[in-house]
């Protein structure tokens, strides 16, 4: 028995998330198929994360347990040879056993591009969100320091019925202009569903004096969703590293 990790890039505009789903199609089903067929047996994957559908990923990792001999290398090429033009897998390593691409995970980084212009672009309208709005920087990055630590999310949680552990722990969040784009670095253990995207939402809110400053830090103590901003578009959210 061998335990391959796979580090795994993917544009996600096409598909309806990570996980396997019952009538749509995900990247998870279209990997474990090519890797079945390549090794001769049925392959099943366990994420770091997964990522919501619309959501991309530049290096999303999971791991299989495999008995066939094929070496590290000829997984890698022959994977490519057969996965459509939108997913690639960009390494493959062996690993111990125990190994848990989920599990093992200590943390993750999402990236959004904000796509800051009243001019549309051609090329970015998959991976980012235009906002046409001024946007005050420095007042974002002031705002974006209060979710840093461990919180109570609830606020930044998905609007359903379902239960949760709510409390989770952001190590590093960070924002940068380039040109015409925000770009906002989040990372953390885990995260709930839509966390970051109603973060980011919630940012913009902010930024375009639609909330005022302070927003961030009452909103989080409220802990209630209807008191936060809007969830940002999926195609704008990356997922860019899974550290273990």
């Amino acid at each position: 028995m061998r335990n391959l990790l796979l580090e795994i890039e993917y544009d996600g505009s096409g598909y309806a998330g990570w996980q396997i789903q019952k009538n749509a199609l995900s990247i998870q089903e279209i990997l474990e198929k090519k890797l079945s067929l390549i090794l001769g047996e049925k392959i099943r994957l366990t994420a770091a994360g997964r990522t919501d559908a619309g959501v991309h990923a530049r290096k999303q990792a999971a791991n299989f347990k495999t008995h066939a001999t094929l070496n590290a290398d000829r997984v890698l090429k022959a994977s490519n040879t057969l996965l459509p033009r939108d997913i690639c897998v960009k390494s493959v390593e062996e690993v111990a056993l125990n190994f848990n691409a989920r599990f093992s995970a200590k943390s993750k980084i999402y990236r959004y591009f904000i796509y800051n212009s009243k001019i549309k672009s051609a090329f970015w309208y998959k991976y980012s969100w235009q906002v046409p709005y001024k946007l005050n920087a420095s007042l974002m990055r002031r705002e974006l320091k209060k979710i840093v630590g461990r919180h109570n999310f609830k606020s930044f949680a998905a609007s359903d019925k379902k239960i949760r552990r709510m409390e989770r722990k952001i190590s590093k969040a960070s924002l940068r202009k380039k040109n015409s784009f925000f770009i906002v670095d989040i990372e953390g253990e885990s995260f709930l569903y839509n966390m970051v995207r109603n973060i980011i939402g919630t940012l913009v809110e902010i930024g375009r004096g639609k909330l005022p400053p302070g927003s961030m830090k009452r909103i989080l103590k409220t802990r209630n969703r209807k008191e936060a901003g809007p969830c940002a578009p999926a195609h704008g959210l990356h997922l860019v590293k899974v550290k273990f």
